[in-house]
């Protein structure tokens, strides 16, 4: 099992083969003109773009808190999140890292979220990326395989690639 830790969001994940903390200036590098998800998990048969939000972190206020919740729901962080998974995807396959199918999983740690809100946050979301690439059908591999949008519960519900979450 490996333990990834985010502020105070402690997420564990069965069967990897290579984890990295990607949005670290020691490993990235390159803060200064691209974006970075928080972690790059590989699997067997697949590589996890990991992206964990959590307004209720303790050094944020209630104001950030709320500011937080309204331009997620609205839309406002979708540039942002689709972003950091380009210049992921990007940074990777310069390195020649992309072999296998990619998944971006975002994980909101706000509870009152709905099943309804996280499956619209998924369904914009997949719209800015061009995960099914242009309808002439021109390309010939995907650029993502997958885009979900989680809060702590669904999370432990789905329990994707075999893990958990939990607010430590």
């Amino acid at each position: 099992m490996t333990v990834l830790t985010e502020k105070n969001i402690q997420l564990t994940i069965g069967n990897t083969i290579k984890t990295k903390k990607f949005d670290d200036s020691m490993v990235h590098g390159l803060s200064h003109c691209m974006k970075a998800v928080d972690f790059i998990v590989e699997l067997v048969d697949c590589i996890l773009f990991i992206e964990i939000k959590d307004p209720y972190d303790p050094n944020s206020t209630q104001e950030d808190r709320e500011t937080f919740k309204k331009e997620f729901l609205g839309a406002q962080l979708d540039e942002d999140l689709k972003y950091k998974y380009r210049d992921s995807f990007l940074y990777e396959w310069a390195c020649d890292n992309i072999k296998k199918p990619i998944y971006y999983l975002l994980l909101v740690a706000i509870e009152e979220l709905t099943k309804a809100d996280l499956i619209h946050r998924t369904d914009e979301l997949k719209r800015k990326l061009p995960w099914r690439g242009p309808k002439s059908g021109a390309w010939k591999q995907s650029i993502v395989k997958d885009c979900l949008v989680f809060n702590i519960a669904t999370w432990n519900e789905k329990q994707p690639y075999s893990s958990s979450v939990k607010r430590i």
